[in-house]
């Protein structure tokens, strides 16, 4: 059966950038983390967007279509008019609801994991791009969305993995690939929680765990780690090495090194982020030093060109995003790591309207960044944020 849950109306008018916001239950939210977490999903949505038509083109094909500059604004769908997201989109949009499904069931004293519930709510995007769903669906409100049973291209090895019918993980491998559709979708592991509330170390342990579930392959989970803590910190602070970006990115590796230090193939992605650190602050053209750094395909370059997107306009959302699609490679997932990194930084008040007004799905990326916002507010006595909520993030069928 599915039920179609309320939808929270946000209208295209957002006063979010008050003294402070209330959500129903009555728990004030610091309307800055507000900012972050709606700022990361955006951004990282709008990058998505912004390389989806320029995915499989080589550099000098870029300019031939789209000027000397590259693409550098949205080029909207012939038939809809939008901007249209791609699978990076909608499976972070999926993580995001394993998540908060599974923040449901621990408030309601229900034992399970990170890694089930997420892999669970992936059967459930399975579902919207094959038709065919796992035993452990349907738990998502998602399914209500038709818009999110578009096919974009949505990868291979995700949908080989997930048919396989069981997660992956780090002590039990699904598989060898290190390609880039684990970090992509990794964001949302560095919103939900506060330190005080999941520690880093655990935190970034899990977010290689959700990128696990489909890639085995060290390099194909490590750098979601790395993910997950860059968002962190750029959404709660606490970094001890200072408030710069570039520290957030060193205290990422220096966490990520504590973890998986000894892995066989941690220095290769140590090495490409050294790179991207320094290709950060050189003279170099933007497509000159990314070209240097990768395609993308994989985990760790895409990793690494959204470094050093992200460093070299720490200060400038749209500059780093189109920085990031302009290259050979698979631009959609570079735009989108950029832009969870750089949205969460900066903000959802430091992009532009020109990236959202036409932007697919909007409303409903929105609501998601909502409900994680209001989720991680402590209550005091364990409760959910709303009954609203508590019933979107129940089990379906």
């Amino acid at each position: 059966m599915v039920f179609a849950f309320p939808r929270f109306p946000h209208g295209n008018d957002y006063a979010f950038l008050i003294e402070e916001s209330i959500c129903e239950g009555g728990r004030r939210v610091d309307p800055r983390k507000r900012d972050k977490i709606q700022g990361c999903l955006l951004g990282g949505a709008v990058g998505d967007a912004l390389g989806y038509p320029v995915e499989f083109l080589s550099w000098p094909s870029i300019r031939a279509r789209y000027g000397p500059e590259g693409i550098r604004e949205h080029d909207p769908d012939m038939e809809t008019g939008l901007a249209l997201i791609s699978d990076d989109t909608q499976m972070t949009l999926f993580t995001a609801n394993g998540l908060l499904y599974r923040e449901a069931q621990a408030r309601r004293g229900i034992a399970g994991t990170i890694r089930d519930d997420v892999f669970a709510a992936y059967q459930d995007w399975l579902l919207t791009q094959t038709g065919r769903s796992g035993e452990k669906g349907q738990l998502s409100w998602l399914l209500d969305i038709p818009d999110l049973y578009a096919r974009r291209a949505p990868g291979n090895t995700c949908l080989s993995a997930l048919y396989a019918g069981w997660p992956g993980s780090i002590g039990h491998p699904v598989n060898d690939s290190k390609g880039c559709g684990g970090v992509m979708r990794a964001a949302p592991m560095g919103l939900l929680f506060s330190p005080d509330r999941l520690p880093r170390e655990e935190m970034n342990r899990e977010g290689a765990e959700i990128a696990a579930i489909t890639h085995g392959h060290s390099l194909g989970y490590i750098p979601a780690a790395v993910l997950t803590h860059i968002v962190n910190v750029a959404v709660y602070g606490g970094c001890p090495r200072g408030d710069a970006l570039a520290d957030a990115v060193e205290d990422a590796m220096d966490a990520a090194a504590a973890l998986f230090g000894r892995d066989a193939h941690w220095q290769e992605l140590r090495r490409l982020v050294d790179q991207a650190e320094a290709m950060a602050a050189n003279g170099s053209i933007d497509p000159d030093n990314i070209h240097a750094l990768g395609g993308g395909w994989v985990a760790e370059e895409t990793l690494a060109i959204a470094i050093y997107c992200a460093l070299r306009y720490s200060d400038d959302f749209s500059r780093g995003v189109a920085a990031s699609v302009n290259h050979s490679g698979d631009s959609d997932s570079t735009g989108a790591v950029t832009g969870n990194i750089l949205g969460a930084w900066l903000g959802r008040s430091a992009i532009e309207e020109k990236w959202t007004r036409t932007l697919e799905l909007k409303k409903v990326i929105l609501e998601m960044a909502d409900d994680l916002c209001d989720a991680c507010t402590p209550s005091g006595d364990g409760s959910a944020p709303s009954p609203q909520w508590e019933k979107k993030y129940s089990f379906r069928a």
